[in-house]
């Protein structure tokens, strides 16, 4: 939460289990704004995200021409139309913000900070779509506050209110599923992501791709990558118990060039995130900023759209090293790999591939080696034991629900299983193989 103070702002953090109270104790007659999502430390940096519950839009409406001289409730009028024009679905809630007008997508669950690259992706096309409306393309971050409502807006004398609400079914503001709402915002659906994603896996072993500005689908795994990376650095420095002294700034380079790279920060809140970084590598660590000054430049070049060329192929500015690049530089072990996400050998990949397509196999209906001869050693018994009691091999194949060649076959040498079976339907087949 932060409040006003002077010509800044003072900022406090709370459990979320505080807030009924500290809301209660509010001054209403300050400005007051709260941030839109949870945090697992307490600050508002992108790389503490804890878990977010809606998407939203600021539109500064005060700055364009054909708002001038509407009230708040024609500016949410103009709001409803141009998300219906733009094929965009309706905000949950509308606040008018003293000048502005907040939109409000609410989810019906919250988003944990592994699906941050694609709550980003849909945050971007959603700006995108309402620029007509004045959406602020700078308030787009997880890490935003907006405006608390029933709070005063010191630069107009306004308070901040509801000025909308879309009611679903059960009367209460309407509250989309996330994946509804990445249909409807992304050039691209989940399932086509996924199956590209696969196709290409089966190519080639995974590795960085651009994340540059444009938005497809290409970039879109860059910066999911990307996260994953910066995820999977975090998770190597718990399995190590820390990060070791002479290895801090290697660790925050890194990771800070994945969450540039991953779009979920700006060169703006670079430094910031880089102290957030370098609190948890060590909280006693005073480390060097001028030694992120070239990292600040390629993200500046990234952010402005350029690209860098090297064997024939255009690649961000930032660092997109390959996975050997990395195992190599953080010395991963093996043992460490299996418990990481994406950074990886080819041979940990082809592990995990073939892991894959053990699961796929079982799941349409495959059977291990073992289930395999049980299932033709248990149908050679009962074929055998028909044929004790003196019945022939029709018969036997008719009982059985099998053919009279499989039912010839399954008795034909006793005390022998066949060579070759196969089982179709949980059925067991055999056929024996000439010497």
């Amino acid at each position: 939460m932060a409040t006003g103070e002077g010509s800044g702002k003072k900022q406090d953090s709370y459990r979320l289990s505080q807030m009924p109270v500290v809301l209660s104790m509010l001054d209403h007659s300050r400005d007051t704004w709260l941030s839109q999502a949870e945090f697992i430390k307490p600050n508002r940096r992108v790389v503490n995200l804890a878990r977010i519950g809606l998407l939203f839009a600021d539109l500064d409406t005060y700055r364009e021409p054909w708002a001038q001289g509407r009230s708040p409730e024609q500016l949410a009028a103009a709001v409803m139309f141009r998300c219906y024009d733009e094929g965009v679905p309706p905000p949950s809630i509308l606040v008018f913000s003293g000048r502005g007008v907040q939109a409000k997508w609410l989810l019906d669950g919250t988003l944990p900070r592994q699906a941050l690259p694609r709550w980003n992706a849909c945050q971007r096309y959603l700006i995108d779509r309402l620029a007509g409306l004045g959406a602020d393309p700078a308030a787009k971050d997880a890490s935003r506050v907006l405006r608390l409502v029933n709070t005063v807006n010191s630069k107009s004398g306004e308070v901040c209110r509801v000025i909308h609400v879309e009611l679903g079914p059960d009367g209460e503001p309407i509250r989309y599923n996330f994946e509804y709402l990445a249909e409807a915002l992304l050039p691209v659906a989940r399932w086509d992501i996924e199956a590209d994603r696969k196709a290409r896996a089966d190519r080639r072993q995974f590795k960085l791709l651009p994340g540059g500005q444009t938005g497809n689908l290409r970039t879109l795994n860059g910066r999911q990558l990307a996260w994953d990376r910066l995820e999977d650095l975090r998770t190597l420095a718990a399995l190590r118990g820390g990060v070791a002294e002479g290895e801090r700034m290697q660790h925050l380079f890194w990771r800070l060039n994945f969450l540039l790279l991953s779009g979920a920060t700006h060169t703006g809140q670079m430094y910031h995130e880089a102290a957030a970084l370098a609190r948890e590598l060590d909280p006693r660590w005073n480390y060097r900023s001028a030694e992120l000054m070239t990292l600040y430049a390629k993200a500046k070049a990234h952010e402005a759209g350029e690209k860098v060329e090297f064997g024939g192929k255009q690649f961000a500015p930032l660092y997109t090293p390959k996975n050997d690049t990395l195992i190599s530089l953080f010395h991963i072990t093996d043992d460490e790999q299996r418990k990481l996400r994406t950074l990886i050998s080819r041979d940990m990949a082809a592990e995990r591939h073939s892991e894959r397509e053990k699961a796929r196999r079982r799941a349409a209906g495959a059977v291990d080696r073992a289930s395999y001869l049980e299932a033709a050693s248990a149908k050679q018994a009962q074929a055998l034991a028909l044929k004790a009691q003196g019945l022939s091999v029709r018969a036997i194949a008719a009982q059985m629900g099998i053919s009279k060649t499989a039912a010839g076959r399954y008795i034909a040498e006793p005390g022998e299983c066949p060579k070759s079976m196969r089982i179709t339907n949980g059925e067991a087949y055999a056929r024996r193989v000439a010497p």
